[in-house]
């Protein structure tokens, strides 16, 4: 008889918890002291966080764990590399709610600019670090743009444009990721100094940004190199 993989018995039995507890958490933390309250939304935020869509979704679908091809990263652009267009979309889809869903839920519960971002950054460090996958995942892209659109909606369309225009320029995935950040993060500088956004938001647009710029340090080095991939290039194996 055979076993059933591992990444099966995760998506059949672990993402249905980890959807029930977000549901009890909205449903019950309501009333409850700040401390319990921050305790529940941040280890929910976390978790969500830390769901490796990319890796569930390659395994499922071609048997591949998507950490020995490409850049061995679990986002939305080694998918795209290594599975194609249309499980790339649905990984971009599942990443970008990891952050929508924390800040959502925080902003639902706790309600004020504070409990915004340390949502935001838990589903961050989450998707980057986390516990489902060994401490190994994504640089954080989608995730962050996720919260960053609900926290700042024009910090984030600052940042898409210029990802985008920096992408299709250079055929960088990276390049223009990291321009985008560090678009999104001034702009949102921008706003804060005029008084259209919370400092707090500011906070989160520097250091969610700063740890997405670590993890494109071998994208840097690759593109300093000449030998970073451009986009169109499939994955192959890992670096």
């Amino acid at each position: 008889m055979n076993r059933l993989n591992p990444t099966i018995i995760f998506a059949l039995t672990g993402i249905p918890l980890l959807a029930a507890a977000f549901v009890a958490v909205l449903l019950t933390m309501g009333g409850q002291p700040k401390p319990v309250q921050y305790a529940a939304v941040l280890g929910i935020s976390y978790l969500l966080g830390s769901v490796p869509w990319g890796y569930i979704l390659l395994k499922m679908r071609m048997g591949v764990d998507i950490r020995q091809y490409g850049s061995g990263r679990t986002g939305m652009s080694n998918v795209l590399r290594t599975g194609g267009g249309k499980v790339a979309a649905l990984v971009l889809i599942l990443d970008v709610s990891k952050g929508v869903l924390p800040v959502f839920l925080a902003r639902t519960i706790i309600g004020t600019s504070e409990a915004d971002v340390a949502a935001a950054l838990l589903a961050l460090i989450g998707h980057n670090w986390p516990v489902f996958l060994g401490f190994r995942g994504g640089r954080g892209i989608a995730t962050g743009a996720g919260a960053l659109t609900i926290l700042a909606p024009i910090s984030a369309a600052v940042g898409f444009i210029v990802f985008v225009s920096a992408t299709f320029a250079s055929r960088y995935v990276s390049l223009g990721s990291i321009t985008g950040v560090v678009a999104a993060s001034l702009a949102m500088l921008a706003l804060d100094i005029l008084g259209y956004s919370p400092t707090p938001y500011t906070l989160y647009g520097f250091l969610g940004g700063g740890i997405i710029i670590w993890q494109h340090r071998d994208n840097i080095r690759r593109i300093r190199e000449g030998n970073e991939r451009r986009l169109g290039h499939p994955s192959t194996g890992s670096n």
